[in-house]
């Protein structure tokens, strides 16, 4: 992207206190020019991103931050209100944040078992919420950051929180097979003008790593993988599950639009959207 098309142009990137989302931040301001909403779960987690970025040389007038612990819907709901009453132009949503399957089950304050919540409902909520501010700009773009893993996922439908076989495999792949299948749908069925894509960046350095393997590429890698789909010059396919940069093979589930609305109406109650 030009510095001339990238002028102007607002990114919200979630989980951009460290890892993939704090290196995709960084390129997108330094690169793209852009202004970087840095979300993080604390606002203490938020400031001390933006105070490492300013001080490695990025234009303080490029960032802004919000916090929200996505462990807590009424929090994410919170976030949502307050970046589009500073922004009321989001042009490319970027949802990065994830956890690691806890080794127990673990439940929410909402009552959602956490990966699920964490890696797909939050991201589903803080999109459904923003989409006025996205539709705003015209030619907006969701970036989900989805996995590979992705593959191996089965949907519960009438036991997503895993309440009769857990395993962190199980509901890490679940979770990514709901954010995955959920960018279909919003190509299918969301506002006019929305891109949605999902992207696996790779086998990455992070927290995750012991999910995929033991060895994985620096974050750095797959940062620039993130920041080029944010780019209004890369062209995509609506809808499309990318394999770092190359369209991929998803799930045979992605192409099922019965459950793409099935998916959507329980994400909506789930919630507290209908």
């Amino acid at each position: 992207m030009s510095t001339t098309q990238s002028a102007g142009r607002t990114v919200l990137v979630t989980g951009a206190a460290g890892g993939i989302g704090y290196e995709t931040a960084r390129r997108l301001v330094v690169d793209e020019h852009a202004h970087v909403v840095l979300h993080a779960r604390t606002a203490q987690d938020a400031e001390d991103a933006q105070e490492r970025l300013v001080k490695g040389g990025v234009d303080p007038l490029l960032l802004s931050v919000t916090a929200a612990d996505l462990a807590d819907l009424d929090e994410v709901a919170a976030m949502a209100r307050f970046v589009m009453a500073g922004h009321p132009r989001v042009d490319v949503l970027v949802n990065n944040a994830a956890v690691a399957a806890p080794e127990g089950r673990t439940l929410t304050r909402d009552g959602h078992e956490l990966t699920f919540q964490v890696n797909y409902l939050a991201p589903y909520l803080l999109t459904r919420l923003l989409e006025p501010a996205l539709v705003a700009t015209g030619k907006p773009r969701v970036v989900n950051v989805s996995s590979s893993l992705h593959r191996s996922g089965s949907l519960n439908w009438t036991d997503l929180n895993r309440s009769q076989h857990y395993s962190r495999h199980a509901v890490y792949a679940q979770s990514k097979l709901a954010l995955t299948l959920f960018t279909k749908g919003l190509a299918e069925f969301g506002p006019h003008g929305l891109t949605a894509i999902s992207v696996h960046p790779g086998i990455v350095d992070t927290g995750l790593l012991p999910l995929y393997s033991h060895v994985g590429r620096p974050v750095t890698d797959a940062a620039a993988v993130v920041a080029r789909m944010c780019s209004s010059d890369t062209q995509v396919l609506n809808g499309a599950y990318y394999d770092e940069l190359l369209p991929g093979t998803p799930s045979p589930m992605i192409g099922d639009r019965r459950a793409m609305q099935r998916l959507d109406k329980l994400s909506a109650r789930l919630t507290g959207q209908l």
